[in-house]
């Protein structure tokens, strides 16, 4: 087992990623399955901007494919918008791998889309850097069965698949922290997760 596997996410290590989270994605996937995918990404970045966790965020070909979805393009901080991603992993491109190292962290929380594609290529891109790569398994897809087959084939790399809410619980850890949180981000859950 690997050993980086066995431990809480620590929220002064972590950065949070939202790969791709563009309506050309999107629409890819079933109907029922695109408004709680956003939102469940959404609420999880509010939590990182409510504990100062770094939040980079990509589009696949932009001017191609689309900006970001609103939703998420408002949470970034002004003047930073969705770097253009031109390759399937993060890690890959110079601009997007240069904003990665200057974070200084070394946990990176995988969210978005493509399970299989970008998600993957990005996992494995960070773990052969030596970062830590974790997947939040309801808070990233792909169209069935794509999405089952990336996950089994990530956890059998070594990739740590967990939660929204794991991830939520690992990042707060306590009741203090807790309280913090829900004041800076209010009460209100994402359909269908429960805490």
């Amino acid at each position: 087992m690997n050993p980086k596997t066995t431990r809480l996410l620590d929220r002064a290590r972590c950065c949070l990623a939202a790969i791709d989270v563009q309506q050309f994605f999107l629409d890819k996937l079933p109907l029922d399955q695109r408004q709680p995918l956003v939102a469940r990404i959404f609420w999880l970045m509010r939590v990182a901007l409510a504990l100062e966790i770094p939040l980079p965020v990509t589009g696949e070909d932009i001017p191609q494919d689309g900006p970001v979805v609103r939703e998420i393009e408002e949470l970034l901080p002004k003047g930073l918008p969705a770097r253009n991603e031109m390759v399937f992993g993060l890690h890959d491109q110079a601009d997007i791998r240069a904003a990665v190292e200057a974070t200084g962290r070394d946990q990176f929380v995988l969210t978005g889309l493509e399970t299989d594609v970008c998600v993957t290529h990005s996992a494995f891109g960070l773990l052969v850097a030596g970062y830590e790569a974790v997947v939040a398994l309801d808070a990233c897809a792909s169209p069935p069965p794509h999405h089952d087959v990336a996950i089994a084939r990530l956890r059998t790399a070594g990739v740590t698949i967990t939660t929204v809410e794991g991830i939520y619980y690992d990042w707060v850890r306590d009741l203090a922290t807790l309280a913090l949180v829900k004041a800076r981000i209010g009460g209100a859950l994402p359909p269908g997760l429960t805490l």
